[in-house]
């Protein structure tokens, strides 16, 4: 089965109610701690960059949409205000600016810098499961608590394994050529009967994934949850008490070292 041009199976009112609870909860998790704390999970960034950077993102991808292409930046400004209690409101404005302008041209499309042309709502999509991931990181960096609904959290790593395996982002990141394999399979099986897992296969083209909790070579199965912290990178494996990984465990370790995109 090729998702390679997989459209999402969440409707825009939920990806806005993610974004915005998300933004939310970045907010709160980054805006009561001392500014000058570092975030593990991206290296070299303090509290400040992470805020300045899903603020700017997403005021970026409002551009995208109401002009309907832009040039890609080497680097997105990462500058926040500079108070902490002005961080709330200014990730608030920044997805409201980004949800106003998928509001305008709902069912349209946009020349991506990387993606080409792509609906509007995955511009929304993608913002919405970042604005998740870094809703994580900032709760990981603070100490503070991370939940996330079943069906966002299994969303995101559609999505990611999505992107993961376009054209795209094998010519953008050489390096996911090492992903290519001769039949290995990996399993993503969540814990909640609602959710449908991931099958991942290796083959000498490169990786390709079919939806189903199917028997594989490894098989990491727990909440939807740990099972998006591990995928993304966020939590190693042996953190994630609840997170049982059965199988030839190398072929998760090799998949997560080379997946830092």
């Amino acid at each position: 089965m090729d998702h390679r041009k997989e459209t999402t199976v969440l409707d825009a009112a939920r990806m806005k109610e993610g974004l915005r609870e998300h933004a939310r909860g970045l907010a709160g998790a980054a805006s009561g701690a001392d500014p000058a704390t570092r975030v593990p999970t991206c290296p070299d960034w303090t509290l400040p960059d992470l805020v300045g950077h899903v603020g700017q993102t997403h005021r970026w991808a409002a551009g995208l949409l109401r002009t309907g292409g832009t040039e890609v930046l080497d680097e997105l400004p990462r500058t926040p205000p500079d108070s902490p209690a002005d961080w709330p409101g200014w990730l608030r404005d920044g997805a409201e600016e980004l949800i106003a302008a998928f509001d305008a041209r709902p069912d349209e499309s946009v020349e991506h810098p990387f993606f080409g042309a792509w609906p509007t709502v995955m511009c929304l999509r993608r913002m919405a499961n970042e604005t998740v991931v870094h809703h994580a990181d900032a709760a990981l960096a603070t100490g503070t608590p991370f939940a996330v609904a079943p069906d966002l959290a299994a969303d995101v790593i559609t999505e990611f394994l999505g992107l993961l395996t376009s054209p795209a982002a094998a010519a953008q990141k050489p390096e996911l050529a090492e992903l290519r394999g001769n039949g290995e399979t990996l399993c993503l099986r969540p814990a909640e009967a609602s959710l449908e897992g991931w099958l991942i296969t290796r083959t000498p083209e490169g990786p390709v994934w079919e939806h189903g909790a199917l028997d594989a070579d490894m098989i990491a199965g727990g909440p939807v949850r740990d099972l998006l912290l591990v995928f993304a990178r966020r939590l190693a494996p042996s953190d994630a008490a609840e997170v049982k990984v059965t199988g030839d465990a190398s072929l998760l370790e090799h998949w997560l070292a080379r997946t830092a995109v």
